[in-house]
């Protein structure tokens, strides 16, 4: 069944691609990523989402090129306000900076409009109110290069601020059973406003997968590496909640993964998933989760087992945090 999205009718599990270009350590191949790509098309896949920061750009020039076949069968998102400056990362919310950002994702990503658009970071840091930046979107949606306007990783009341200058078709935050943020006020109140709630990472960053996860295997550059979650003594007191989640996962006769984003869709009917990927047997595995229905009863004990309170650490080191609006659990 699909769910609505900025205007169109999409499959509740989209692509996030940030993983074939960015943030995990050692992405695939381009000839690789496009395969990836094109069999998503394949199984049905309708949403993809892309950033100017992944990759500093090379994720769009990846992305934009591969689906420019299927362009007017699917729906492509992309983000501006943070991007790579001179190989560093840089947090920009002023109108001109989004301007110019997007006439640079509009020719990496090989079309004439964005569908989604979202602001990466509300600009918090260089004090440029949320509706100068939302006012710059509105007035490029205007010229029809860009179809809706989202956010990421914003408060209720920015959300709010937002939407009182342009409607918000959608805000995308981290959100799984282990990042339970969301549910303090941005997901109600993207209902409230009759905006869809996109969350990334629905699999906890590879944490719900099923597999062996050992951070001390990651590669160098991978970006759970500075993630105290990840991090001990974290870490080993998250993995203690491993194995009861995965003995539920068999009772349903799923696999771990595709109960992690059953889950994260049975939360409401305006909630997106957009896991990533750089292996299309995962691929796949996501992908059939959208036929998943889970019963009452697995949906109140996953719940119970993995949350904000049994689960250890921050998802953020101190100097990302700052750098985002969300709501956080008391004691956090």
């Amino acid at each position: 069944m699909k769910r609505r999205l900025a205007g169109h009718a999409v499959n509740p599990i989209g692509l996030g691609c940030m993983n074939l270009s960015h943030a995990y350590g050692h992405p695939p191949s381009p000839e690789d990523g496009v395969k990836l790509l094109h069999k998503a098309i394949e199984l049905g896949v309708d949403h993809f989402d892309t950033a100017a920061l992944y990759g500093f750009g090379r994720n769009e020039e990846l992305v934009g090129p591969a689906l420019k076949p299927y362009r007017d069968d699917i729906l492509l998102a992309s983000k501006c306000g943070m991007q790579g400056v001179d190989g560093k990362r840089v947090i920009d919310g002023r109108p001109e900076a989004l301007r110019a950002t997007l006439e640079d994702s509009l020719r990496r990503l090989q079309t004439d409009r964005i569908d989604l658009w979202y602001l990466h970071r509300f600009d918090k840091l260089n004090e440029v109110p949320i509706e100068d930046s939302v006012g710059e979107m509105a007035r490029l949606v205007e010229t029809g290069k860009v179809g809706a306007i989202g956010l990421s990783e914003v408060s209720a009341e920015t959300l709010r601020k937002a939407h009182a200058v342009h409607p918000i078709a959608a805000v995308q935050s981290e959100y799984s059973l282990w990042s339970r943020n969301a549910e303090i006020a941005v997901i109600d109140a993207c209902a409230d406003l009759g905006a869809a709630f996109v969350a990334f990472s629905p699999v906890a960053r590879g944490f719900l997968g099923g597999g062996d996860l050992d951070p001390e295997n990651f590669a160098e550059k991978d970006i759970r590496r500075g993630m105290p979650r990840f991090q001990e003594p974290h870490f080993s007191q998250n993995a203690v909640l491993l194995p009861e989640f995965r003995r539920i996962a068999k009772e349903a006769d799923i696999t771990p993964a595709q109960l992690a984003i059953a889950w994260t869709l049975s939360k409401g009917q305006h909630i997106h998933a957009i896991p990533g990927t750089t292996s299309i047997a995962h691929l796949e595995e996501n992908i059939a989760a959208g036929d998943v229905e889970l019963s009452a009863e697995i949906v109140s004990r996953v719940e119970t087992l993995i949350n904000q309170n049994t689960v250890s650490g921050p998802r953020y080191p101190a100097g990302t945090q700052a750098e985002i609006d969300t709501e956080e659990f008391a004691g956090a």
